[in-house]
């Protein structure tokens, strides 16, 4: 049994497993001696939690439905590479040959994605889902709602059975085999 990731899913999931991971390691913390910080250092403490995780795991969570895992997996492992660019512009942390080659191949690999296409005949099964778009070659659907045709929109939409050819990568229309 399978079924698409929604947005309120993503943020579901994201928050309980924040919530849950917060108190068990709160409470061992505490076990283990800790005090809770005051309102001036624990504000601060909030919003990078909330910002370095809770966003980026709904992002990911998010990609992984949109991009399928190897693009979404390609994509978020050059964060450590982003935060070595923070690590050395903000507080001139010295590098190596190796960081040099790791940056290298991972600019490689990110470029690699972003560049594949392929185009052949595939078939799109029938589906029902809502995420955001336009009215393109995949959405030629009516709207029980007033709408412009011009700005992309979100809203659960079904798509039929379609046989065409066009370049493409994998995506959340694009899920078939070669």
């Amino acid at each position: 049994l399978t079924r698409k990731v929604s947005a309120s899913d993503a943020l579901f999931i994201a928050g309980a497993k924040g919530l849950i991971a917060g108190l068990v390691n709160c409470s061992l913390g505490l076990y283990l001696g800790a005090q809770i910080p005051g309102v001036a250092q624990l504000a601060p403490i909030l919003l990078v939690g909330f910002l370095g995780y809770g966003i980026s795991l709904v992002m990911f969570v998010l990609a992984l439905r949109g991009l399928g895992s190897a693009r979404t997996g390609a994509y978020f492992s050059t964060a450590p590479f982003l935060g070595a660019a923070v690590a050395l512009l903000v507080f001139g942390e010295s590098v190596t040959a190796a960081f040099w080659i790791a940056s290298a191949l991972m600019a490689v690999g990110v470029w690699l994605h972003l560049t594949e296409r392929h185009a052949h005949e595939h078939l799109h099964e029938a589906t029902e889902h809502g995420h955001w778009h336009v009215h393109d070659e995949h959405h030629q659907h009516e709207h029980g709602f007033e709408w412009d045709s011009k700005v992309p929109h979100s809203h659960v939409h079904a798509h039929g059975v379609m046989r065409h050819s066009h370049a493409h990568f994998p995506d959340v229309h694009h899920r078939h085999r070669h």
